[in-house]
C-alpha cells in the first residue's frame, strides 16, 4: 500500500496549516509562477504575432524555446531538490525570473528572444520543479495538484481575457507585465508556506517490496504525460490562430477563450474534492478519452458553439487528468524527486506541442495539428492503463 504518512506539524505561527486550503493555494502559486506564460494560452504566442509582427512560425519557435528551457530547468531540480532548502531557493529564483521578464520585453529580435526565453524557461522550470516536489510531500498530493491546476486556469482565464486587449494598447510588453505581476504576488506568499520536510518513511512499491520506484510503471506514466502535454499544448498554443482562420475577431476570441478557460477550473476542483475515492484508472481513462474526442471537434471550429465547447472540455480534462498523472508519480516517492521528474517530462511535452505545430502549420494547416493531437491522446491512454491499474490494485 502506498505510504500516506501524516503531514508535518505546523511549528511556525505565521505558517499556514500544512494541508489546508490556503496552503494548497499558496503552493499552487509557487508551482505556477515559473510557467505562467503557458497558462496565458495562445494569447502569449499571439502577442509576438500581433505585438511584434512576427510570423506564426517564428512565434511558435519562441514559445517552444521557453518551454524547452523549462524542461531543462526542471531536470536540474530533479537532481538538486533533495539537497536544497526550497524556501531560500525560491527567494533567489523569483527575483531572477522577474528580471529576465523585464529584459525580455525590451527585445524585438527573434533570435535574441529565443535565447532569452530559453534562459527564462530554465529558471522558471527549476522553480516549478521545486514547487511540484513540495506538493508531493503533502498528505494528499492529488488535492494539491488539483488546486495547482485550479489556480492556473483561474488566473490564466484572467490573462487570456485581458492580455490580447492590453497588447493592442501597449504592445507585446503587456504579456510580460502579466508574468511579472504574478511573480511578485508569489514572492509575497513564500514566507507563509509551511516547511513541508520530506516524509521520513519511504513509500512501498505497489508489489509490496521495500525498495525504490518500479521502473516500468514510472516510464509508462512519464510517456503518457509527455504525449498528453504535447497533444494539448500543440492545439492550445494555436487556439487563437485557429480562431482567426475560422472568422473570429481577437476581441471575440479573448472573451470566448477566457470564459472557456474559467469553466475549465471545474476539472481541477473536481480532483480536489474527489481525490482518489474512485482510484486513478477510471478518472484517467474517462478524462483522456473525452480529451481525444473533443480535440477532434476542433475540426468544426467555424461553428462558434463547437469551438467554445471544444476549448472548454479539453481544458477541463487537461486540468483533471494532469492532477492524477502527477499524483500517480508522487505516490512512489516521499522526497518529491519523481514529481519533479514528472515536471521535466511535462515541460518537454509542453514545448514539443508548439514545436511540432510550428513545423506543420504553414499558412494554416490546423487539420494536421488536430489529428496528430488526437492520435497522441489515444496513445497516452494506452501507456497510462497499466501503471494506474497496478497502483489501484495495490491500494485495494
Amino acid at each position: 500500500m502506498i505510504d500516506t504518512s501524516t503531514a508535518p506539524i505546523k511549528t511556525n505561527p505565521r505558517h499556514l496549516t500544512p494541508d489546508g486550503l490556503a496552503a494548497a493555494i499558496f503552493l499552487a502559486f509557487l508551482s505556477t509562477a515559473g510557467l505562467f506564460y503557458v497558462n496565458l494560452g495562445g494569447s502569449f504566442l499571439s502577442a509576438f504575432v500581433d505585438g511584434l509582427g512576427l510570423s506564426r512560425e517564428s512565434a511558435g519557435y519562441i514559445t517552444s524555446s521557453n518551454k524547452y528551457g523549462a524542461a531543462f530547468g526542471a531536470f536540474i531540480a530533479v537532481l538538486l531538490v533533495k539537497h536544497m532548502n526550497w524556501r531560500k531557493t525560491a527567494y533567489f529564483v523569483l527575483p531572477t525570473l522577474i528580471l529576465t521578464d523585464v529584459i525580455s520585453f525590451q527585445i524585438a529580435d527573434e533570435t535574441f528572444l529565443i535565447a532569452i526565453r530559453f534562459f527564462h524557461g530554465s529558471i522558471g522550470g527549476f522553480l516549478v520543479g521545486l514547487g511540484l516536489s513540495v506538493i508531493a510531500r503533502m498528505q494528499s498530493p492529488e488535492k494539491g495538484y488539483g488546486m495547482l491546476l485550479a489556480v492556473q486556469y483561474t488566473f490564466g482565464s484572467v490573462g487570456i481575457f485581458t492580455v490580447p486587449k492590453l497588447v493592442g494598447l501597449f504592445g507585446h510588453a503587456a504579456a510580460f507585465g502579466a508574468l511579472i505581476t504574478f511573480s511578485l504576488i508569489t514572492l509575497a506568499m513564500v514566507p507563509f508556506i509551511p516547511d513541508y520536510p520530506p516524509r521520513e518513511k519511504a513509500p512501498a512499491r505497489p508489489d509490496g517490496k521495500k525498495s525504490s520506484v518500479m521502473l516500468v510503471p514510472l516510464l509508462l506514466t512519464l510517456a503518457a504525460i509527455f504525449l498528453f502535454q504535447t497533444a494539448n499544448m500543440g492545439v492550445a498554443d494555436y487556439a487563437f490562430e485557429l480562431g482567426k482562420d475560422s472568422g473570429y475577431t481577437m476581441s471575440e476570441l479573448s472573451n470566448l477563450l477566457a470564459v472557456a478557460n474559467l469553466i475549465s477550473v471545474s476539472g481541477a476542483l473536481l480532483v480536489y474534492s474527489v481525490g482518489t475515492r474512485y482510484g486513478r484508472l477510471l478518472p484517467l481513462m474517462v478524462g483522456v478519452g473525452l480529451a481525444a474526442t473533443f480535440t477532434l471537434a476542433f475540426h468544426f471550429s467555424e461553428i462558434p458553439a463547437v469551438y467554445f465547447i471544444a476549448n472548454t472540455v479539453t481544458g477541463m480534462t487537461w486540468a483533471f487528468c494532469m492532477s492524477y498523472f502527477l499524483g500517480l508519480i508522487a505516490a512512489f516517492d516521499g522526497h518529491g524527486q519523481m514529481a519533479a521528474l514528472g515536471g521535466v517530462i511535462s515541460k518537454m511535452g509542453l514545448a514539443s506541442g508548439p514545436l511540432i505545430g510550428a513545423m506543420v502549420v504553414g499558412e494554416g494547416n490546423f487539420t494536421l495539428i488536430i489529428n496528430l493531437a488526437a492520435g497522441a491522446l489515444v496513445l497516452c491512454a494506452l501507456f497510462a492503463l497499466s501503471p494506474a491499474l497496478r497502483l489501484d490494485r495495490a491500494n485495494t
